[in-house]
């Protein structure tokens, strides 16, 4: 297909996605309310199952089969020295999510999370899954990180892998991601989909020292102007200072609202790419759940446009969808006494009343 025949695609698909069933979350909430404990007492994760009630149109809630989508890329600004290390680091990790020697993949298997690790733009060819749309990004403080194109079928192959896990029986999926430079490319996103100025949402990645953060936000704010990104084109905007993880991942968030699976938002980049879905289709944010508040100072400012707010906060930078998967056994539990617990009636007790303040 070419770009044209893409954006159709892409448009009609987007055009599936409905807001979430309201019956469905009222009953849910019903159930809530009729367990034999204090009102509301279990906070945002009695929000969560009722969203996750919304979001697959039935009260039963069915999550038990889980998975994490870690979407790996590299990106060309890395040659501007914004990151301490350079992108052979990205296949080495993303290796690594095969033998179960990465941060994301221990915290998966304690978690009974199955990881799926995709090569969506590595410089390098790896054992990893492929679904390549090219070799790296190029390097956006010179010329756009990718085509209109490229960044299509980015988002399209992310929207065929949420479509894939749906089929397979999986019930909620974690966003994840691996790649040299992706705080820098997330960043640019969020500077300009949010009309922030990129100071106000360039952290430090992975532990620049003042200096490297300073030279980071000159080559973000460079990128900007340079390339003009229409912030009402969330397209042109992941085209132009974006990057293949984040078309991917901004795919899953997409293929989610498609499909009525829940997907859970990770951490800054992750939480880039919902932004960009969002941007794209306005309902997608309805079928995403926050899990922590990444340290990126950007992170606070996208949870609070997209309308989430997260349970966690572990100060946690790690990436790799590690922070969605810690929340996974959490939501485990809180969907254990949605299911099990005995309500006032089977115990013989009045129910609790909403008093008010």
């Amino acid at each position: 297909m070419n770009q044209y025949e893409q954006e159709a695609r892409l448009e009609t698909l987007i055009r599936r996605i409905e807001p979430v069933s309201e019956s469905a979350m009222v009953q849910a909430q019903k159930r809530w309310d009729s367990i034999a404990k204090p009102l509301h007492s279990l906070g945002k994760l009695e929000t969560a199952v009722v969203r996750i009630a919304g979001i697959s149109r039935r009260a039963d809630i069915q999550i038990a089969k889980k998975a994490l989508i870690v979407m790996c890329a590299d990106n060309g600004v890395v040659f501007e020295g914004v990151t301490q290390t350079g992108q052979e680091v990205t296949a080495i990790v993303a290796e690594n999510f095969l033998t179960c020697n990465s941060s994301a993949a221990i915290m998966c298997e304690k978690a009974g999370v199955d990881l799926y690790p995709v090569d969506i733009g590595m410089v390098r060819d790896t054992k990893v899954p492929v679904h390549k749309i090219g070799y790296g990004t190029r390097n956006m403080a010179k010329e756009p990180a990718m085509t209109r194109e490229e960044a299509i079928r980015g988002i399209l192959t992310g929207i065929e892998i949420a479509a894939e896990k749906k089929e397979a029986g999986y019930g909620i999926l974690a966003t994840g991601e691996m790649g040299i430079g992706n705080t820098t490319t997330s960043s640019a996103v969020a500077a300009v989909l949010l009309e922030k100025p990129v100071e106000h949402v360039t952290g430090r990645g992975a532990g620049l020292s003042y200096d490297g953060l300073k030279h980071k936000k000159e080559v973000i704010a460079k990128a900007i102007a340079l390339h003009k990104p229409d912030k009402s084109d969330a397209l042109d905007v992941l085209s132009k200072v974006g990057g293949f993880d984040l078309a991917g991942l901004a795919g899953v968030f997409l293929g989610g609202a498609i499909y009525h699976i829940p997907v859970v938002i990770d951490g800054f980049i992750s939480a880039a790419a919902a932004l960009t879905a969002v941007r794209i289709c306005g309902f997608a944010k309805e079928y995403m759940l926050a899990s922590h508040v990444s340290k990126e100072p950007g992170m606070h400012m996208i949870l609070k446009e997209i309308g989430l707010e997260a349970p966690l906060a572990c100060d946690m930078c790690l990436g790799e969808g590690t922070g969605a998967v810690a929340f996974m056994p959490v939501l485990d539990m809180a969907v254990e006494v949605y299911k099990r617990m005995s309500t006032f009636s089977d115990n013989q007790i009045e129910d609790y009343k909403e008093l008010g303040e």
